[in-house]
């Protein structure tokens, strides 16, 4: 196999594997995110992605589960490419189970629900998304490229093409003067779609990125730990979802909160109180990531 540049995968896909579709993301432009800069966003040929699967046969045999294609927003490519992909993926390896892709808002809602319809039969079956925010002014500062409401209708179109949805929330990425509203509006969204996984990520500031500069400057807010779990506990008060499985599935969490909403929202509260209970000092520093 072959690839190009960091290559990143959710920690939910450690298990696939991991073929380059995509270099790089197409908009590239989201001010806290270091992924991909510097990096021309471009598609691989379809026949050179086949060739890499044909490599992996080879290599690790047709006993493969899971395949994850990534970089950023892989959905970009056409149909008929993704398709053909997939279902070549499927005849070398008798045995898969799962496809899944990046895919953002704005790259979903550029396929009709036939193509995703078409997708989802060749193979795919979970789309990981990047909301990070359903707070409209939110999403403008960190230059999203997205509205919640094209947020809503991503969602909502994937899960009638029958696709699992795995959507990211971003703890803290509001500031400390939108930490409600981010939480709020994010609730409200994400109550819309009921994606099947609302996967947690708490915003750590990288180097060489505008909004680092930004905290490096003042104008940005980071939430303390106690502040970015009670935010946390806001956003799971408030969500309507149906089965739709929260998950802390990330180092930069500062604590495990999981469960199935709203069957487990009670106990997840509960679990939530136990962190205020002990010092903000045996947290790790907001600015500091534990990668």
């Amino acid at each position: 196999m072959r690839y190009e540049g960091v290559i990143y995968r959710p920690p939910s896909e450690a298990s696939s594997l991991l073929i380059q579709a995509t270099i790089g993301c197409p908009h590239n432009k989201c001010t806290f995110c270091q992924m991909y800069k510097g990096t021309r966003f471009r598609l691989r040929p379809v026949q050179e992605i086949k060739e890499d699967l044909a490599m992996a046969r080879e290599y690790y045999g047709d006993r493969i589960y899971s395949i994850f294609f990534p970089d950023g927003n892989t959905i970009i490519m056409k149909t008929e490419q993704l398709e053909e992909i997939f279902l070549y993926a499927r005849e070398l390896f008798p045995h898969l189970q799962r496809i899944t892709v990046y895919g953002s808002a704005r790259f979903v809602n550029k396929k009709s629900l036939q193509d995703l319809q078409r997708l989802k039969e060749a193979g795919l079956r979970r789309v990981h998304t990047g909301m990070e925010s359903g707070d409209d002014v939110t999403l403008a500062r960190i230059n999203k490229g997205v509205t919640s409401a094209e947020i809503i209708e991503a969602g909502l179109k994937l899960k009638e093409a029958g696709l699992e949805v795995s959507e990211y929330y971003l703890v803290g990425i509001g500031g400390l003067d939108r930490t409600r509203e981010h939480a709020l509006e994010s609730a409200r969204v994400l109550s819309a779609i009921s994606p099947d996984y609302i996967r947690l990520r708490t915003f750590v500031p990288v180097p060489n990125t505008p909004l680092y500069e930004d905290y490096r400057q003042g104008k940005f807010k980071l939430l303390s730990p106690h502040q970015a779990l009670q935010e946390v506990r806001l956003l799971v008060e408030n969500l309507q979802c149906n089965n739709s499985m929260v998950l802390s599935d990330h180092v930069s969490n500062y604590w495990d909160v999981h469960g199935l909403i709203p069957q487990d929202r009670e106990e997840m509260l509960a679990d939530l109180d136990q962190a205020f209970a002990i010092d903000e000092s045996r947290f790790r520093p907001p600015e500091i990531s534990r990668l």
